[in-house]
């Protein structure tokens, strides 16, 4: 009994040792005797037919025949291009113009701001202390010349009437012994000295009249301890200060007037930009907000840049005879250089991004193709291309879009 146990136990473990051999033949497959082998083999032959032999080799041609199809069908979409009829250009809003030459001219475009033209803006003070009676002007009103702008009762004005007052007489008396000492020297009847002391006291006393006059007109005093303070020049009140009742002395800020028929509009300039901005260079001056242009001219390049914004300050002069152009206004400052031959420009709406390159759309035998361009300067709605195209190429402008648009599309369906 156990011998036939034994013999059971020996005949398990050389079966299981035989079939881990056979998976350590090479191929990873069991290798069957050759009679065994060769009487599967045929058998599955005698089973499945021709099939078994040629499906792998069927699946193989198919499959390069796919690949191959699938290569040669993308390779001519390419080619290609996108292709539109006219009416479908017609209804994206694609219009089609020539790359063609042109003459352009760079702009430099700035942001500013109307300022009061500080050569007509004036600070007025009453320059003499006193209390205010009577405040002729508004805020905002227009003035001419030498109107009247306030009036102040001044104690000061009434000390120097006093003095002219007094310089006046005494000149007269110095004037009047002057003669008499010349009269009396010419009779042999005084001494020459007192002549000349006499002259010396009459000179003295006209010079202090002269300087009387001076102060006194100087501040303008219409009569009495009444000081008018009135216009220097036309234009308008932009500031008040004065109420009346008011007590104020000789630099008390009273009234700001300025000259709103000619305005500033000042901006900065980055030093990468300064040789753009030349005194006497023309400049267009737009308040987008409000559809205004103006044209002027540069009138101050600052020498130093500023210690915050490292930038120099410039002006252009407007003239504003109607005064739309209010100081605060935002505005643009346009400057032109000079004029620039492009070989080949097309309208800057005809430029497209794709895959982080600038590419117009050639049409080429009635499709549409994406052509990388290198581009140059740009200006009056144009771009220079300085490679990539020809003059007289037909390029979509208007509607560019579109076609970018459509060629995503069409890639996207091919990757599906």
């Amino acid at each position: 009994m156990k011998s036939r146990e034994t013999k059971i136990a020996a005949a398990m473990l050389f079966l299981l040792a035989l079939g881990g051999a056979a998976t350590l033949l090479p191929g990873g497959a069991a290798q069957a005797p050759e009679g065994q082998g060769e009487a599967g083999a045929h058998a599955d032959g005698e089973h499945h037919g021709e099939a078994a032999t040629t499906a792998p080799v069927d699946a193989k041609d198919h499959g390069d025949d796919e690949r191959h199809a699938g290569a040669g069908g993308h390779g001519e979409e390419e080619d290609a291009g996108l292709r539109l009829s006219d009416e479908q250009l017609h209804a994206a809003g694609v219009a089609l113009e020539p790359a063609a030459p042109a003459a352009l001219s760079a702009r430099l475009t700035l942001p500013g701001e109307i300022a009061f033209d500080a050569d007509r803006t004036a600070h007025l003070v009453p320059r003499v202390a006193g209390v205010v009676q009577q405040v002729a002007a508004e805020l905002g009103q227009a003035v001419k010349r030498g109107e009247l702008l306030a009036v102040i009762a001044s104690p000061q004005l009434s000390d120097l009437r006093s003095e002219l007052a007094a310089a006046q007489r005494r000149f007269e008396l110095a004037r009047v012994t002057d003669e008499r000492e010349r009269q009396l020297w010419r009779e042999k009847v005084s001494a020459e000295q007192d002549y000349l002391q006499a002259r010396q006291a009459r000179q003295e006393a006209e010079i202090a009249l002269a300087n009387a006059r001076q102060r006194l007109g100087a501040l303008g005093g219409a009569g009495g301890d009444r000081y008018e303070l009135r216009a220097p020049f036309d234009g308008v009140v932009v500031e008040k200060h004065l109420v009346q009742g008011e007590v104020v002395d000789a630099s008390s800020a009273a009234f700001t007037l300025s000259d709103l028929s000619r305005v500033w509009a000042t901006f900065a300039v980055a030093p990468r930009d300064l040789a753009w901005v030349q005194l006497g260079k023309a400049a267009q001056v737009e308040a987008v907000d409000l559809g205004m242009r103006a044209e002027g001219r540069v009138a101050q390049v600052g020498s130093l840049l500023g210690e915050q914004s490292r930038m120099a300050s410039a002006r252009v002069v407007v003239a504003n005879p109607g005064g739309a152009w209010r100081p605060g206004l935002p505005v643009q400052v346009t400057l032109a250089a000079a004029p620039r031959a492009a070989a080949v420009s097309v309208a800057e709406a005809a430029v497209q991004r794709l895959e982080e390159r600038d590419v117009v759309f050639v049409r080429r035998d009635g499709a549409f193709v994406a052509q990388p361009v290198r581009l140059g300067a740009r200006a009056q709605g144009r771009v220079e291309v300085l490679q990539g195209l020809a003059a007289g190429e037909q390029v979509a402008a208007a509607g560019s879009f579109v076609l970018k648009s459509e060629l995503g599309k069409a890639s996207a369906e091919h990757a599906h």
